[in-house]
């Protein structure tokens, strides 16, 4: 019966990865085939146990999957949530779209692309580990969808800036709900992790990335050579009916990767304590396909080293930018944008893979090498 599991998970798990790329009606209907799949693999994960632990189907995989994309935090007894962050600020986008408009022309008149890009990029990725993941996204693609650029050009800066937006939302446990998980789970013995722990940890490798990101968006704007002598940015004012479609677009991803994460937590726990730094920074690409939070919460616990802890870190929250259902603000910008799987494979899976290589050679090399 384990056996059967695992071979079955294993299918689901490449179907989620190569379909959406394979089938166009799927990569339209992306959510739906998350969430038939998310419902599968929960399905044959409660053919199996997790250390006596009960799997698949259980009211608390179902209470956490429809109340997840609502209540990630609570502002004076108020559950705020993804959805209600996505919607609100879409209303605002819609009732103040031409001062919107005005003020990035001016921004636009004021500075060239070539500061504005690098800058938004950077700014963005730091400042989400404060305002969240989720608030960030949304800024960049109301930003980036106006500008004056060819949707090529539009596509490759928001990759990127997503990249820069998920590592810096690693920063602090405000970012996103990853975080939230890694400090809850560590905050006993050994470590006592607070709200500092985790830029004392990785901060050191995920601002300079942050910053390398900018520049690597300097370098994709000029490659498309912009002839700013005459910009002119447009923001197109959605209707309220693509606003409230978006919004429930995204609770629906929300919960299909909930479902995603649970069904998979049997394969994934099974094996953590037992893979070394190295192997757990690699095995953690899986974060590209299934939700980086649930993955965390089966991973990180107090009894593994600090250097396991970064490697997994690291390897989730470098590879949640590869693909589009890697990472909430992959899903918002691709949603928004209209930007297909392929498209965002084409830039975000060679610029993951460099990234993974870069960081590989940092945290692990020199430690091999006697440096360390």
């Amino acid at each position: 019966m384990e056996l059967f599991v695992t071979l079955g998970l294993f299918v689901i798990f490449c179907t989620v990865l190569v379909l959406p790329f394979a089938v166009k009606k799927i990569e339209e209907n992306l959510e739906i085939f998350l969430f038939v799949c998310g419902v599968a693999a929960l399905t044959l994960a409660g053919f199996t146990t997790m250390d006596g632990e009960t799997t698949g189907w259980t009211a608390d995989i179902v209470i956490e999957a429809l109340t997840s994309p609502l209540n990630i935090a609570s502002v004076g007894g108020i559950p705020i949530g993804i959805v209600q962050i996505v919607l609100v600020v879409g209303i605002l986008i819609y009732c103040f779209h031409h001062q919107m408009e005005s003020a990035i022309n001016k921004m636009v008149e004021s500075f060239s692309l070539k500061v504005i890009v690098p800058l938004l990029i950077i700014v963005l990725g730091l400042v989400a580990s404060v305002i969240s993941a989720i608030l960030a996204a949304i800024i960049l693609i109301e930003i980036v969808n106006s500008m004056p650029l060819p949707k090529e050009g539009k596509i490759e800066i928001t990759v990127i800036a997503c990249f820069a937006i998920g590592l810096g939302a690693g920063l602090t446990p405000l970012g996103e709900p990853l975080t939230t998980i890694v400090i809850s789970k560590l905050s006993g013995d050994p470590y006592h992790a607070g709200f500092s722990f985790l830029i004392d940890t990785i901060g050191i490798y995920l601002v300079p990335a942050v910053i390398l990101l900018g520049v690597l968006g300097l370098i994709a704007l000029k490659k498309r050579k912009t002839d700013e002598s005459n910009l002119k940015c447009t923001v197109e004012r959605e209707e309220l009916s693509e606003v409230v479609i978006r919004a429930g677009k995204v609770y629906l991803f929300i919960m299909a990767l909930t479902f995603l994460g649970s069904g998979f937590k049997p394969l994934v726990a099974g094996y953590i304590d037992m893979i070394p730094s190295a192997g757990l920074y690699w095995v953690n690409m899986v974060s590209a396909v299934l939700d980086n939070a649930t993955l965390a919460a089966a991973e990180i616990n107090p009894s593994l080293s600090l250097t396991q802890i970064t490697s997994a870190l690291m390897g989730l929250l470098i590879s949640g930018g590869m693909l589009i259902q890697g990472n909430i603000p992959n899903i918002i910008a691709a949603g928004k944008m209209g930007i297909t799987s392929k498209e965002w494979a084409r830039v975000g899976i060679p610029l993951g893979l460099a990234l993974m290589a870069g960081f590989f050679c940092i945290l692990f090399i020199p430690a091999w090498l006697g440096f360390a």
